[in-house]
């Protein structure tokens, strides 16, 4: 027999199998002995309370039989014929892989250009970014294998469910490797240091299939012909014919909406968020999350969400990485961008997260009039680009007040609220290192004036949160694409060209890692049905 049930645990009875099996006899009236198994279908943590805090669980209680094989039925991948028809697909992210596995499932073979280098490669590019400040601009934490999501942190929370099957891109996941874990816990994590993997499987198992993966070839150029697009070009000097293309190239491809605008393909200036990463010892998250002095073993470390309105603009937590590592996240030379990720077993002595402000057209343009001396009729509200150069701006300012290289610009938090340059800073876990340095002379007085504002307002929310202990780095900027790359609602199509379909975060349609691969399998569904597969 099976019954399925909720139970409210301490965290050490949720952790120990043999506690949690009495627990279950308990409470469905049945001895501990006839209790076979469970599987935990949800697992969640209430930290509400000052005086206990509860692990919520939704159990399949097997009750005299054998608990059945949770996992065995694989989602099936077929070997394509040889004259299965074709999609180029630009950029080997989160959107761009599951896309591509998508299309096999449809009997679609994907040809995947991806501009960066493979995981172990990359790798080697990611060493001297963090040891000597040194930046590739096409292998860094944001282009190669897997994308951004490969090395930011592997967060699979999404409140997108009407987007598609959320189960199925866990189910993919953990197929792929990643722990069961993710299958039910509230807020699911796989963890920079086993994404490599997994994500290395999933492109074996689509050359395996059929499809291609092939590695430094950057879009460079495309033959456009009555409204359609006929080949693709490489940096390398190779053409791909195409019958559709999916465009999947992230947040960060700037040379694509360069490269769009001058062909006059339609594009559009799209808001995003800008700020900083504030880093706290993960100890004092955990005492003001937990309510505790030290954080028990049997509880993960502690995260926060905080949002607040700040003279009616919004100012709100960002990817935050408990047990977590900021990273250098630039694409360019003369630049500074950071970011932040946790290993999967979050163990790392600091807890970041990105604090960012809402950023519109009217704002930017007039911070570059006057930033960059323009009168204002040269700062062009209908400029699609003009949010990115707004970027771009405040990135090169980070480079520019850092400390040479990728040493980013930083200020201790209390001091950065009340405008002064701290004498020192602690200890942090920015490898390439920190730059006590004035942030007004990199952010936009209202982005500053904004954080300082919520940063206070945070404080009164957590007490402890508005201390001293905690750094501020500059520049959170890649929240998502300060571009959109449009495309009709219903077939999905960009409304000049009838075989292109922008994806995922780069074209403005998802916001993280689940998000970006669910719009690919959409896209990959569409593009199937289009191909008459």
């Amino acid at each position: 027999m099976q019954k399925q049930i909720q139970l409210r645990v301490k965290p050490e009875e949720a952790a120990n199998a043999s506690s949690l099996i009495f627990l279950v006899a308990q409470a469905i009236g049945q001895t501990p002995e006839s209790i076979s198994g469970y599987h935990i279908l949800k697992q969640s943590i209430d930290a509400r309370s000052r005086q206990q805090i509860w692990i919520n669980l939704s159990l399949l209680v097997f009750i005299n039989e054998s608990p059945s094989n949770r996992y065995s039925d694989k989602l099936i991948f077929p070997v394509l014929p040889t004259n299965a028809k074709e999609v180029i697909i630009i950029g080997a992210g989160p959107a761009g892989l599951f896309a591509a596995l998508e299309c096999i499932q449809l009997g679609v073979r994907p040809i995947v250009l991806e501009r960066g280098k493979d995981v172990r490669s990359r790798r080697r590019d990611l060493a001297k970014l963090n040891k000597e400040g040194i930046v590739n601009p096409e292998s860094n934490y944001c282009f190669g294998e897997g994308g951004a999501g490969t090395y930011s942190d592997g967060k699979l929370y999404t409140r997108s469910n009407k987007r598609g099957s959320i189960d199925k891109i866990l189910r993919l996941f953990y197929q792929f490797g990643a722990d069961e874990r993710i299958l039910y816990e509230a807020h699911p994590h796989i963890g920079t240091n086993k994404l490599p993997h997994i994500i290395t499987s999933m492109r074996t198992q689509i050359e395996q299939s059929g499809g291609k993966v092939l590695f430094e070839k950057k879009l460079v150029d495309m033959v456009i012909e009555k409204g359609t697009i006929k080949e693709v070009f490489t940096a390398d000097g190779d053409r791909y014919p195409t019958q559709a293309v999916l465009l999947a190239t992230g947040h960060s491809a700037r040379d694509i909406f360069s490269l769009f605008y001058e062909k006059g393909i339609l594009i559009e200036a799209k808001p995003f968020a800008l700020g900083v990463r504030v880093e706290h010892p993960q100890s004092i998250v955990d005492g003001i999350q937990y309510h505790c002095a030290v954080r028990g073993p049997n509880l993960p470390p502690a995260s926060y969400s905080l949002v607040e309105q700040v003279n009616d603009r919004g100012v709100f937590s960002f990817c935050m990485c408990p047990g977590g590592i900021i990273a250098p996240a630039a694409t360019a030379p003369g630049e500074i961008v950071v970011n932040g990720w946790s290993p999967s077993k979050r163990d790392n002595a600091f807890a970041n997260s990105g604090m960012v402000v809402q950023i519109d057209l009217a704002t930017a343009a007039e911070y570059l009039t006057k930033s960059t001396k323009k009168n204002n009729s040269s700062i062009n509200l209908n400029n699609p680009l003009l949010l990115l150069d707004f970027q771009i701006y405040v990135e090169q300012k980070s480079f520019e007040f850092g400390g040479g290289k990728q040493i980013a610009p930083a200020s201790r938090l209390v001091d950065f609220c009340s405008n002064k340059i701290s004498k020192d800073l602690p200890n942090a876990s920015y490898l390439p290192g920190l730059h006590s340095a004035d942030l007004s002379n990199i952010l936009p007085n209202f982005v500053r004036n904004t954080l300082q504002e919520g940063f206070k307002a945070f404080g009164k929310k957590m007490k402890g949160y508005y201390t001293n202990d905690a750094i501020v780095v500059a520049t959170e900027s890649r929240t998502s694409s300060p571009v959109r790359i449009p495309r009709d609602p219903v077939s999905y199509q960009h409304p000049q060209l009838s075989n292109l379909y922008p994806c995922g975060e780069g074209a403005g349609y998802a916001g993280g890692i689940v998000s970006a691969a669910m719009d690919g399998q959409k896209l990959a569904q569409v593009i199937a049905s289009q191909l008459g597969s």
